[in-house]
């Protein structure tokens, strides 16, 4: 795989998304690992480097078989991690809008300028299959960009994989 071509490097107004891989496993379990990153679900820390280690692994299965996953977000001036986010293909059948954010970068515009490059390459790998941002109903902050990117809030819905319901803030009626 080349980082030279789309979608592997992307730059946007302020960022560079370059594909994740094995050597972000120090940045990416920092940026994991911080409680304050996690303050919206606190269950999904990760605790270990093998925890990030097997995420990076997923990320990287998924750029193999769909050609879209999750990349860094790096500043494209200074090259400081702002976090990683994309959209990877789920089942059962929808692309998942994601990102996280080193939380000195909240409130800055960045998940919505890493969201908007991955809705727009996730429309360009399979137009046919929605864009979900999955969002726990107290993560005001993530529900206000779904709606900044004009994603339509479908409710609390069972999330593929997850406990509780959370909203689906989609781009489309969900067919499920």
């Amino acid at each position: 795989m080349s980082d030279d071509r789309e979608p592997y490097l992307v730059l946007t107004e302020r960022l560079e998304l370059r594909v994740v891989g094995p050597e972000d496993l120090d940045a990416l379990h920092a940026l994991n690992s911080d409680p304050a990153v996690w303050r919206h679900d606190p269950a999904g820390r990760h605790t270990r480097p093998g925890i990030t280690k097997a995420w990076i692994e997923r990320c990287a299965d998924h750029w193999e078989s769909d050609g879209l996953s999750y990349w860094m977000a790096r500043h494209r001036d200074t090259g400081e991690l702002i976090g990683v986010g994309g959209a990877q293909r789920h089942e059962p059948g929808f692309w998942n809008l994601y990102y996280r954010l080193a939380h000195a970068h909240w409130g800055k515009g960045y998940a919505t300028e890493i969201s908007r490059a991955a809705i727009h390459l996730a429309g360009q790998r399979d137009p046919e299959l929605p864009v979900i941002a999955w969002i726990l109903a107290h993560n005001t902050g993530s529900r206000a960009v779904a709606e900044r990117l004009g994603l339509h809030d479908y409710g609390l819905r069972p999330e593929p994989g997850k406990s509780e319901p959370m909203h689906a803030y989609a781009d489309r009626a969900l067919p499920f």
